[in-house]
């Protein structure tokens, strides 16, 4: 076969059609008037293992033997389609894409997160892509600039709770960029609804800060109980427990708290961004379900190990007070203010409020319940754990 490059030189280019032309023939001939070929060509031969000679027209190469085996021990790291995905993808296959030739030799990565019956959810793919599809710019999404005429100490209360919320979408967020660095990428779909995830919650981070710093200059207080029971969630080392202790229950529970705090909010721009961070907050909580419903569904014992870190958690927290008080009397004024936005002060409109929160609580407790029978806890089981769950909500 001959390869004629014309002008063309190897550093334009040149060794393409070269390669091309070894692919399918083990003798080549080249030929050319680019001044440099005399020197670019035999070298590149020579790091490539080919065996090079002269002749009257250019120069005659032939394929290395070796060269061609470069690729003989590797192996296929499954298929790209989702329904590819092998139970347990060697260390070697490391940052491969999914469905590449993977060359032997190629370095291994340590990933522990590494069975698919640990980390797979077959919704991951469609949750990702509804992720992607549904991210919104804090910049313009929210009314940023609608009026705010509520009282000064209805702000203050608001301050309060934006200063909870942002404390506990950090640790939504800490909390499976932890295990992310683990997870093999075999598993890619999850990696990316993890990853956005993380987004989501980085976003939560910010515009429930500048909410908070809207009219206020400081933002509010948080508990030495709020820090413990979040510290509880950072703290566990095991993928499927963490995953089912702050996705399953404790971003469930701030489901409700967002909706709540959408219904009862004193002004446009509060009222959207809890509608817009609860939409996020529900793409998380069906992950966690679909993810842990399937490894339930392969290994029995894990039931019984998700119950058992629920108890562990709440002996571990049975000595701390709990939700913030100032939080859980902020709730209160602000649904009082719902209720009543001249009279938020009565005791009727307090009343109101109270019972808001209250129903808040019960609402929170029901859901929990909920996840847990989808999981295949039976209803006394669900009840008993549910009711074991932080009183500091995530």
């Amino acid at each position: 076969m001959i390869v004629e490059l014309e002008d063309l030189g190897l550093d334009e280019g040149g060794h393409l059609p070269i390669k091309r032309a070894l692919a399918t023939s083990p003798v080549v001939e080249v030929r050319g008037r680019a001044a440099s070929l005399v020197v670019d060509l035999p070298a590149w031969c020579r790091a490539q293992g080919h065996a090079i000679e002269r002749t009257e027209l250019g120069y005659a190469i032939t394929r290395s033997a070796t060269h061609a085996a470069r690729w003989r021990g590797g192996e296929r790291a499954g298929g790209s389609d989702p329904a590819q995905v092998v139970e347990s993808p060697p260390a070697h296959w490391g940052l491969a894409a999914r469905g590449a030739f993977v060359e032997a030799g190629a370095p291994s990565f340590d990933l522990t997160l590494a069975t698919k019956s640990e980390v797979w959810a077959d919704e991951a793919a469609r949750l990702y892509a509804q992720a992607a599809a549904a991210q919104w710019d804090p910049a313009t999404a929210i009314p940023w600039t609608a009026a705010t005429e509520h009282p000064d100490e209805i702000e203050d209360a608001l301050v309060q709770v934006m200063t909870y919320l942002i404390e506990n979408e950090t640790a939504a967020l800490l909390v499976p960029t932890r295990f992310l660095g683990r997870l093999h990428p075999h598993f890619r779909e999850v990696m990316q609804l993890l990853a956005i995830q993380a987004a989501d919650e980085a976003r939560h981070i910010e515009v429930f800060t500048r909410r908070a710093r809207l009219r206020r200059s400081e933002l509010g207080l948080s508990s030495a109980s709020g820090q413990a029971s979040l510290a509880t969630l950072f703290d566990e080392p095991d993928f499927a427990i963490a995953s089912f202790l702050l996705a399953v229950l404790g971003e469930g529970s701030f489901l409700s708290l967002l909706w709540f705090l959408r219904d009862h909010a004193p002004d446009p721009c509060t009222r959207e961004l809890t509608r817009l961070a609860a939409q996020d907050e529900a793409r998380h909580v069906a992950f966690g379900l679909a993810h842990l419903g399937r490894h339930v569904a392969e290994d029995e014992t894990l039931r019984d190990r998700l119950a058992a870190a629920i108890e562990r958690r709440h002996g571990a927290l049975a000595s701390t007070t709990g939700l913030n008080e100032e939080v859980f009397d902020a709730l209160i004024l602000l649904a009082a203010y719902s209720s009543a936005p001249t009279a938020y002060w009565q005791p009727q409109a307090l009343r109101a409020g109270h019972a808001a929160v209250i129903a808040l609580v019960r609402d929170m407790d029901q859901g929990r319940q909920q996840r847990l029978l989808r999981l295949g806890f039976t209803p006394e089981r669900a009840t008993a754990l549910s009711s074991l769950h932080t009183r500091n909500f995530m």
